[in-house]
């Protein structure tokens, strides 16, 4: 049950059945669409979900797919069942084209692995046998321009060979005419035949019709020009229109001869038309299904109703064309919670939430996929009820609260644990303290029936029943109070203030008005729903805020255990480096004593002469100079990074006060810092491109060296280190054939590096696939406080298998 009766018009669906009308190419699928009807039957609805998604994948991933010539030809074909008759010739070429397509589909859906990948899809072709020779026969009789060839029989072929002679025939003797008249001036020199009445004529002046011998066929409108048809080209244009009644003869001969050759296939070719126009409509479900982004959520027989992400379709399409974003919803109902009872600011998104409900529900057990995550669950409903807008009735003499009473009242006498109830501004119209009691006791009544149903209210009383009843739970729309701005995300289980006073100061409403209204208010009100809505506010800041610590965590154990690792590289190289050295050390020392063992064998040899021993003492002094250079080179390098950290309680060899530009390192750290800014009680340190607040006792001056050379040294290997990470980041992340997880967490660490290193855009490669692994990736992005904009990348470089991410 539907109610009220233009319930589709008030959800939207009319547009959506608008949209899917217009993407169908036949007549029988337009029919299709516009028969598309609400159902509660569980496997009904099933079955048109799966063939809808069998065919969205078949869009998405498989190439070949027959995609147009989608033409309906069985109301020709049961034209002809009466043997004798036949179909005109310029339905040829679309039979033809058909045939393909047809045979196509049949023989896509008969492979073995369509039969695995879509069961739902192939049993629709199943009983579908078709024979090519048909079409065989067609592009047989049939040229590229629809015409009969001259070849579709031996006879057809001679009659036209024929005309072609006897035409060339009279454009010789028209041709001698239009000399004589020339020549006799019956005519000026330039004139060109023309045609009147399918034959070729000369065109005299009046006055010499009769010089020319010949059949009169026409005057101009002036009297002054007559059209004259040489006697000499009658005859022979007589022969010719004889000639052409035998081809048109020949030609429905043909056409004869080829439908009694189809008629004994005639049903089985109807049979497979029906296919054709079904696959159309399935066809326009799927291609809007990838428009918005559908899936196939968990579909349950139970009423019940638990979405993720879930937009409004027609929403949706209109922001895309403005390059906006839709705020997803999360909408829950269940046994416990049957009854979501909506407040918050106008113009909040309140009733956009409750005609999403509307919309994406009649969607569903219309058999169309919806834009929700896959891993929603949406139930079935026998009723769906609806009551939104302006319903006043001049026929009827009804005013407008009249007309929600009378569907109020319709509600509570057909409700029942299967009904869907939306109702939009629910008790306004009237007296704000009767409507409201009213409006209460309707909604009791309604959970008495164990009903489901989401209703958007200003009124307090029905606020506060989700305390009092069990099975009514409150919703609020969020409202920055900080910016004055709606935020467009529901709350579940708060109930939202309406800000009236808030948007009213927000449009330049006069201030003393204002402050007088609120002296009436009272203070406690406004203070509460203030208070309310901004816990929310600031649980969402929290959670950001959280996340961003955990980066820099992440970060700083990262740059931990690189700094131990390089370390512990640096330890063994220092060991190698002085054994090196010491090997080094002990081969001078040797060659030094021979060279002073060499020089006093000398001394002796030369039996002490003065000059001899000059030349031999300098040339001592000249090697003891070499082997001094030799040491110099050798030196044992101190390691770039502290040997180890400094203890707790050790001080500084010279202590003074800490102050901003001083190059500091934290307690049982070994990374040094800049101090930019300093507090009573901590300062805050830059190390690199991130930056701490650290408490002052923990911060010391390195007493080993001047703390400039210190930071020079540590500070340029971070920064070097982000340098090299920078240069060597990879602009495309490629997560195609990774499981989601997997994939998320790629994606979700790329994006927190692309951050630290200030990267500003990056390119996400995820496929085109099932398009399940794209929605999972944009919904992680966009609810990542980092990102700007996610987009598609242009067609010609990849489409929808690429996200291009904008980071702020």
């Amino acid at each position: 049950m539907i109610y009220p009766k233009h319930f589709e018009t008030k959800s939207g669906f009319d547009e959506i059945r608008q949209i899917l009308i217009e993407k169908c190419s036949t007549h029988s699928g337009k029919l299709r669409v516009e028969r598309m009807s609400f159902s509660s039957d569980f496997k009904k609805i099933r079955q048109l979900l799966q063939q809808t998604e069998e065919l969205r994948q078949i869009l998405t991933i498989e190439d070949g797919f027959p995609n147009r010539d989608y033409i309906d030809l069985s109301k020709e074909l049961r034209s002809i069942r009466i043997p004798g008759s036949y179909l005109d010739k310029e339905i040829l070429p679309e039979l033809r084209d058909s045939l393909i397509t047809l045979s196509n589909l049949v023989n896509f859906f008969q492979r073995q692995e369509s039969l695995i990948k879509y069961p739902n899809l192939t049993r629709l072709a199943e009983p579908i046998f078709l024979d090519d020779e048909i079409a065989k026969e067609v592009d047989r009789i049939v040229d590229e321009k629809g015409e009969i060839r001259d070849s579709a029989s031996e006879k057809l072929g001679e009659i036209r060979r024929e005309i072609r002679r006897k035409q060339g025939t009279i454009g010789r003797k028209i041709g001698e005419a239009m000399k004589l008249a020339v020549s006799n001036g019956w005519i000026e020199k330039g004139t060109e035949p023309t045609v009147r009445n399918g034959r070729l004529v000369i065109p005299l002046a009046s006055t010499h019709k009769r010089q020319l011998k010949g059949i009169i066929h026409d005057e101009s409108s002036t009297g002054q020009t007559t059209f004259v048809e040489p006697a000499a080209a009658f005859e022979t244009n007589n022969e010719i229109r004889e000639l052409e009644s035998a081809e048109r003869r020949e030609i429905i001969r043909i056409l004869k001869t080829f439908c009694d050759k189809i008629r004994q296939n005639l049903d089985m070719l109807i049979i497979g038309y029906n296919f054709l126009s079904i696959m159309d409509f399935i066809r326009a479900k799927a291609s809007f299904a990838r428009e918005i982004s559908a899936t196939l959520p968990i579909l349950t027989h139970e009423a019940t109703l638990d979405w993720r992400d879930a937009v409004h379709p027609l929403l949706y399409l209109n922001l895309l064309k403005q390059n906006r974003v839709v705020v997803p919803l999360v909408m829950e109902l269940n046994r416990e919670h049957r009854i979501l009872v909506i407040s918050g600011p106008n113009a909040g998104g309140k009733s956009i939430c409750l005609k999403t409900v509307a919309l994406l529900q009649y969607m569903f057990q219309c058999g169309m996929l919806i834009p929700v995550k896959e891993t929603s669950t949406v139930g079935i409903f026998k009723k769906l009820f609806i009551d939104i807008g302006d319903e006043q009735s001049l026929e009827n003499d009804m005013s407008t609260y009249s007309s929600h009473l009378n569907n109020m009242k319709q509600f509570v006498l057909n409700a029942d644990k299967n009904t869907l109830f939306l109702i939009d501004e629910f008790g306004t119209g009237t007296e704000p303290q009767l409507g409201g009691a009213i409006a209460e006791a309707v909604l009791e009544q309604l959970n008495s029936a164990k009903s489901f149903g989401v209703v958007t209210t200003h009124y307090a009383n029905l606020k506060l029943l989700a305390k009092k009843q069990n099975g009514i739970i409150n919703g609020a729309m969020l409202f920055n109070t900080r910016e004055l701005k709606p935020l467009y995300r529901l709350s579940l289980g708060k109930p939202g203030s309406s800000f009236a006073f808030e948007i009213a100061e927000r449009i330049g409403f006069p201030k003393n008005i204002l402050k007088n209204a609120a002296k009436k208010t009272g203070k406690t009100q406004m203070d509460f729903d203030r208070q309310l809505q901004q816990l929310e506010i600031e649980q969402k800041e929290l959670s950001d805020e959280r996340r961003k610590m955990q980066i820099t965590d992440d970060l700083l154990l990262d740059l931990t255990k690189q700094y131990d690792k390089k370390t512990k590289e640096l330890q063994a190289q220092k060991h190698t480096i002085i054994k090196d050295a010491k090997t080094e050390a002990k081969r001078i020392i040797e060659s030094s004593n021979k060279l002073i063992e060499n020089t006093i064998w000398e001394i002796k040899e030369a039996e002490a002469e003065k000059e001899k021993t000059k030349i031999i003492r300098k040339k001592l002094e000249k090697e003891k100079s070499k082997l001094g250079e030799q040491l110099k080179e050798i030196k044992v390098p101190k390691p770039k990074i502290r040997k180890k950290s400094l203890k707790k309680n050790e001080k500084p060899k010279t202590k003074r006060p800490l102050k901003i530009g001083d190059h500091v390192i934290p307690e049982g750290q070994q990374v040094i810092g800049e101090i930019l800014e300093i507090n009573k009680e901590d300062a805050l340190v830059s190390f690199g491109n991130f930056t701490l607040r650290t408490p002052l006792e923990n911060l010391f001056v390195s007493p080993s060296q001047p703390p400039k050379i210190r930071r020079s040294s540590n500070t340029n290997q971070f920064i070097s280190e982000i340098n090299d990470r920078k240069t060597h980041f990879d602009l495309t992340l490629d997560v195609r054939g990774s499981r989601a997880t997997e994939a998320l967490e790629k994606v979700r660490r790329y994006i927190d590096e692309a951050v630290l290193l200030s990267i500003h855009e990056v390119r996400i490669l995820h496929g085109t696939g099932h398009g399940i692994l794209r929605l999972q990736i944009r919904e992680l992005l966009q609810k990542s406080p980092e990102i700007e904009e996610v987009r598609d990348e242009r067609v010609e470089f990849g489409g929808t298998g690429i996200s291009i991410v904008k980071i702020k």
